[in-house]
């Protein structure tokens, strides 16, 4: 693998470039871009003439001054030729050309991952709601994404930690940069217990514009993102709107009616995102397509919401809902068998050979955004893997 390259090619089209899947599909690795003229630059079709310039522009030495850096602070690499490079970005146009991160990312591979996201000065139930939340899911079998920031994020990594386990936090700095260091503990804390991953160099400074880039991320690994507590111009709505963007899940927390700390969360529910009083609200469908990435055994049926709102018992619902996940889970004995139809579907389109993913949506007819559900579900599943360029093959089980 040929890391530098791909750092190149980050330096000069800069974090979030949204041609790097283009790209890959048509040249497969930064190194064989780099090999082309200019004048296949311009056939390709894909960049600008000042993103060209760009390329042009670039040089080695800089990747190199970058890779040095990672050593001094401490921070390894992973592109999207490695095998630990995250499946779930690999479907995004704007993927990350490079991954800077502590920690280790081998968690990510076979795990239902969502984020949990919200406003960084959210009041104490709001907290409470997160960091419950973040736990009952992880003690279920999935992971927790989300920013490593104050307020949400911190509550959401906490609960995560303290039930023991995986959670991710997604930077907008890079390793290195003085920044929100009343919150080192923690993110030491989530190297340990997962990762913590960042797109921007090291020494890259917290700037504003970094955190919208950021947050296609925190999404992007994600299966779904939960909001909790955000008014109308959180930064979280961005987050939400990138993940449907994606064709990811999206779900909001509901708060009090007459509060404008909650007008984000209560609009994205007008607007169609599944309120979550419980983790059952979010995982039961997961655990039906998922059965074996989800313990529903394990969900807690209830969390805590704001005086203004009643607490739900949903005990008795959620029981009727666990014998219906077991009388479908009894009926799931083939790995084909637990397939959704759309799945199965995909994989009987797959032979000897990789098969791109264009290919895939050629062949069966179905959507890019169906279609990337079903080799998710696939890969889950640890019948097909992935590889760059949008390639996916076959496992011989």
């Amino acid at each position: 693998m040929a890391v530098e390259h791909w750092i190149r090619y980050q330096l000069a089209l800069g974090a979030g470039c949204r041609k790097t899947g283009e790209a890959i599909a048509y040249f497969g690795t930064a190194e064989n871009l780099f090999n082309c003229s200019e004048y296949e630059w311009k056939l390709s079709g894909i960049f600008t003439p000042q993103q060209i310039a760009k390329l042009k522009k670039s040089s080695l030495s800089d990747a190199y001054e970058v890779m040095e850096n990672c050593k001094k602070v401490g921070c390894n690499i992973v592109t999207p030729d490695d095998k630990l490079y995250p499946r779930m970005l690999k479907g995004l146009d704007d993927l990350p050309a490079v991954l800077y991160y502590r920690g280790d990312l081998r968690f990510l591979i076979h795990k239902i991952a969502i984020a949990v996201v919200g406003t960084r000065e959210a009041d104490e139930n709001s907290l409470s709601v997160a960091k419950s939340l973040s736990s009952s899911l992880c003690r279920s079998g999935a992971i927790v994404i989300s920013g490593g920031a104050l307020g949400v994020d911190s509550a959401a990594h906490t609960g995560a930690i303290e039930a023991k386990g995986k959670t991710a936090a997604v930077l907008g700095n890079g390793f290195g940069a003085n920044y929100l260091s009343v919150n080192d503990e923690l993110r030491s804390e989530i190297a340990q217990n997962g990762a913590v991953i960042t797109e921007y160099p090291p020494f890259t400074p917290a700037i504003a514009r970094n955190f919208p880039i950021r947050n296609r991320i925190i999404s992007g690994l994600s299966h779904g993102t939960v909001v909790v507590e955000a008014g109308v111009k959180s930064g979280s709505l961005i987050t939400a709107n990138i993940a449907l963007e994606q064709g990811r899940d999206v779900f909001a927390v509901p708060g009090n009616v007459m509060s404008e700390k909650f007008k984000g969360v209560h609009k994205l529910i007008n607007d169609g995102a599944k309120p979550v009083f419980c983790a059952m609200d979010i995982l039961e469908g997961y655990a039906i397509k998922y059965p074996s990435a989800i313990d529903i055994e394990k969900i807690e049926t209830e969390l805590t919401m704001s005086s203004s709102v009643e607490k739900i018992n949903t005990k008795t619902v959620i029981e009727e809902k666990k014998t219906d996940f077991h009388q479908e889970s009894l009926q799931k004995v083939a790995d084909l068998s637990k397939l959704s139809e759309e799945a199965k579907t995909v994989y009987s389109v797959f032979g000897d050979e990789p098969i791109h993913i264009d290919d895939i949506i050629r062949k069966t007819g179905l959507g890019f955004s169906r279609v990337f559900s079903s080799v998710t579900e696939l890969e889950l599943a640890e019948l097909i893997g992935s590889s760059a360029g949008k390639l996916y093959h076959k496992i011989n089980n």
